[in-house]
């Protein structure tokens, strides 16, 4: 029966992406270019939560698809991107053929809550070969040992280049940790992941 499961959600793709210092702009750039039948998104930016909700909405408003905050018990649905909210930690978790956002109080990791990290390890643990990584512009290294996690459950995946970066700290970390497969422009971020998905076949875009 596990393996039934398994193989029910085995073609639904996952963009999920973590950015912090000069990620909002980073995020805009990537998301505008996206089409409206893209895979689910699920993102982590560094940011205070009296404006994770504003910020989705310009998005939303900006976007051919749809950028909302996440909320506890979303269902992670194509053509939408789920922005953690600046309060809580946003995890990736299952519910039967289903994926859903989970949100958690828990203690900041890496000095950050919402964590990069904690929703890499999550879509790790959950996911893995359905997962495609984006770790773009930030200071620190949150997100550099999950991007590792996701990469060793079989994800593929990439980092915003030092020259297009406003910080290059996070990107650099996940690099040197052997995590990352393509380290790309942020202006070609959009096409790389497409294309790479699109090598896939289309079974990618399943809803």
């Amino acid at each position: 029966m596990p393996a039934l499961s398994n193989a029910i959600t085995s073609t639904e793709k996952l963009i999920i992406v973590g950015a912090s210092t000069g990620g909002t702009e980073a995020i805009k750039e990537f998301l505008t270019k996206l089409p409206p039948d893209c895979p689910s998104i699920l993102i982590t930016q560094h940011m205070p939560e009296a404006f994770t909700l504003s910020f989705a909405q310009r998005l939303d408003s900006l976007c051919k698809i749809s950028v909302k905050e996440a909320q506890h018990g979303d269902r992670v649905l194509p053509g939408h991107a789920y922005i953690a909210p600046g309060h809580s930690h946003l995890l990736l978790k299952r519910s039967g053929a289903n994926y859903i956002c989970e949100l958690n109080q828990g203690p900041p990791v890496n000095r950050h809550r919402p964590s990069v990290d904690v929703l890499f390890r999550s879509v790790a643990n959950c996911a893995g070969k359905n997962v495609i990584g984006v770790i773009l512009t930030g200071m620190g290294k949150d997100g550099a040992a999950g991007m590792l996690e996701m990469k060793q459950a079989g994800a593929y995946n990439f980092a915003q280049d030092e020259a297009s970066c406003v910080v290059f700290g996070m990107p650099k970390e996940a690099i040197a940790a052997g995590g990352v497969d393509e380290v790309v422009p942020l202006r070609e971020m959009a096409s790389k992941v497409m294309k790479y998905l699109a090598s896939l076949g289309s079974r990618a875009f399943r809803v």
